[in-house]
């Protein structure tokens, strides 16, 4: 009887020396959990961005005042009745 209580209790530290370091383990699990944090969080950012370059192309599309607004501030256009003047900052 004693050595059946041995062998088992030699078979439990094989399994959770298995879980603990092990190729499966908890510390690659944990390593894993990490990564998937990471790369839900790029994702997200990746979306907020998608979903903002969406609606621009949008707007360009449907509108002609977004397409004045980027020739404007991208472009410098200004119309034939307007005057540009431009403002340098400020030397200290």
């Amino acid at each position: 009887m004693r050595w059946i209580t041995l062998v088992l209790a030699g078979l439990l530290v094989l399994v959770h020396a298995e879980l603990w370091f092990g190729k499966g383990g908890v510390p690659r699990m944990v390593e894993l959990q990490r990564k998937l944090d990471a790369q839900r969080s790029s994702n997200e950012l990746a979306r907020r961005r998608n979903e903002q370059l969406a609606a621009e192309v949008s707007d360009l599309k449907e509108g002609l005042e977004m397409v004045e607004e980027k020739a404007r501030f991208e472009l410098g256009m200004v119309k034939p009745d307007e005057i540009f003047v431009q403002l340098a900052p400020a030397r200290r």
